[in-house]
């Protein structure tokens, strides 16, 4: 049989104490981490309201910034339109002055073309015509593109299909101007029988063709 072990009275309290004692340091140190914990709750609950903020702050920016893009947008396209008016306007005023031989003085601005469904298929910018001959001028803002050369000559076959009374039964050229035009186009455009003229300063330069030029007749 084995012996049985007897603690003295002094020993068993002596054991509560320390447990005791050790209970309390862990009721301490849980306390101090409850206390921990409940700042960090309380300082990310600040850093989310603080982040709320900003976040709507930024939205209310990101409005404001979209606000502004679309009005300097619509400026700039405003400016664009009337820095073409303006382009179109000086060439009109002198362009009859770059063909002296063939007497266009009379000058007309922005001409509809109609079918015959009274429907308008598209414009003449400029139209300069005599008793027998009419030019229709395709003016750019800047002539850069070749595909604006296609759609001029597309816009002379309906001229010359559906004419307004000022070129009915006359002689049809064209021409094409530009208050900047590029060296390709300018070349594309003659070789397809235009006329290419360019705004220097506040004049219109007829740019040379070259040597045998014919201009294209509709």
């Amino acid at each position: 049989m084995g012996s049985t072990q007897t603690l003295e009275p002094g020993t068993v309290f002596e054991q509560f104490m320390a447990s005791m004692q050790e209970l309390r340091k862990i009721q301490e140190e849980t306390a101090e981490r409850q206390k921990e914990t409940d700042r960090l709750i309380k300082e990310t609950a600040e850093q989310m309201k603080e982040t709320d903020k900003r976040i709507a702050k930024n939205a209310r920016e990101m409005e404001e910034l979209k606000k502004t893009v679309e009005r300097v947008t619509g400026n700039v396209g405003g400016l664009n339109r009337s820095l073409g008016e303006l382009i179109e306007t000086l060439i009109a005023a002198r362009l009859w002055e770059q063909f002296p031989g063939y007497n266009l003085k009379r000058a007309y601005q922005r001409m509809p073309i109609f079918d015959e469904n009274n429907r308008v298929l598209t414009d003449i910018d400029i139209l300069l015509s005599n008793t027998g001959l009419a030019m229709a001028a395709e003016v750019k803002r800047e002539l850069d593109r070749m595909k604006d050369v296609d759609e001029h000559l597309k816009r002379m076959e309906l001229i010359r299909k559906y004419p307004p009374a000022e070129i009915a039964g006359k002689k049809l050229l064209g021409a094409m101007a530009g208050g900047v035009v590029s060296a390709d186009v300018q070349r594309y455009a003659i070789e397809s029988g235009f006329f290419v003229l360019e705004l220097t300063g506040e004049s219109v330069r007829l740019i040379p063709p070259p040597e045998g030029f014919v201009p294209r007749q509709w």
